[in-house]
């Protein structure tokens, strides 16, 4: 085992990056603890107050037998009855239904994004609102009408409290500085709020919670134009389980709260990151998202 003592500042940066994007929020202790000992220690010690109390426990077993007196046959002494225990788990989860209508309650009764942003940093029904550090809410300028909508935050974002962090926030950058845009003249957000541990993707049930939200914020936003990254957004919001090549490019009439919204599709920043050739596909939706824009 290597001691941090022996490590140097980028060793240390890039080991505490690794943990964080493994889902590591917190350091519990300030001084290593050698848990094998503890444990064998805590085991031992048990041992031995098993057997010094085995004939205590032997004596009370006998007198706990019940003494049948009189002529109904009942227990001279009660036992006490005790409640079946409650498991703290079960009684806190809230079933899925009402976590759905209580995201959609308080997603309507937001008048404007202030307000939606407060509500959802005090809405409690999603499990991952629990484990992320921040509500990663928006970026931008909603009087821009263009709207840039991502998956869910990454370990970067959910640090920064803001979308688009990191490197996948310097290359959309670049995307978008290509057709004469920048993170002052659009709205960019993601259609999950929290970040899942570990960057994984959002179960159905966390999506279904989280869709009130995003839908609402479109609705105040009132985008004419909606530019949506990657596979999970695309899907989330269009519908279907074609990839984001099948539904690349093609602009797509978007209905929210009763009122159509032209959007495209697009790869996101880390399918560019990831596969560079894949930039020439990303320029060709950008170009027709810029023609559109201008028409």
């Amino acid at each position: 085992m290597i001691s941090i003592d022996h490590m140097s500042p980028a060793e240390l940066a890039t080991l505490l990056h690794f943990h964080a994007d493994a889902g590591v929020e917190w350091l519990l202790e300030d001084d290593p603890i050698d848990r094998f000992a503890e444990f064998a220690a805590s085991r031992a010690a048990r041992s031995v107050q098993r057997q010094q109390e085995a004939p205590a426990l032997k004596e009370s077993r006998v007198d706990a037998q019940p003494r049948i007196s009189g002529e109904n046959g009942q227990s001279g002494a009660r036992r006490e009855e005790r409640p079946a225990p409650v498991s703290i788990s079960a009684a806190a989860a809230i079933p899925h239904e009402q976590a759905v209508s209580e995201a959609r309650f308080a997603a309507e009764s937001a008048r404007s994004l202030a307000e939606l942003k407060t509500a959802m940093e005090a809405f409690s029904g999603c499990s991952l609102r629990k484990s992320a550090r921040n509500t990663v809410f928006m970026d931008g300028s909603p009087e821009s009408r263009i709207m840039v909508i991502g998956p869910m935050p990454n370990a970067d974002d959910d640090r920064d409290g803001l979308p688009f962090s990191g490197k996948q926030g310097q290359m959309l950058e670049r995307m978008l500085s290509a057709i004469g845009l920048d993170r002052t003249s659009t709205l960019l957000t993601n259609v999950i709020a929290w970040r899942p541990p570990g960057n994984r993707v959002p179960s159905p049930r966390e999506s279904e919670i989280c869709r009130p939200f995003i839908e609402r914020q479109i609705a105040l936003a009132e985008p004419k134009h909606l530019l949506i990254l990657g596979n999970f957004a695309a899907r989330f919001l269009f519908g279907g389980t074609d990839t984001i090549h099948h539904t690349r490019g093609e602009w797509r009439d978007l209905t929210i709260a009763g009122t159509t919204v032209q959007a495209m599709a697009t790869l996101h920043p880390q399918d560019l990151i990831s596969a560079p050739a894949s930039k020439r596909l990303a320029w060709q939706d950008l170009l027709a998202f810029k023609s559109r824009l201008r028409g």
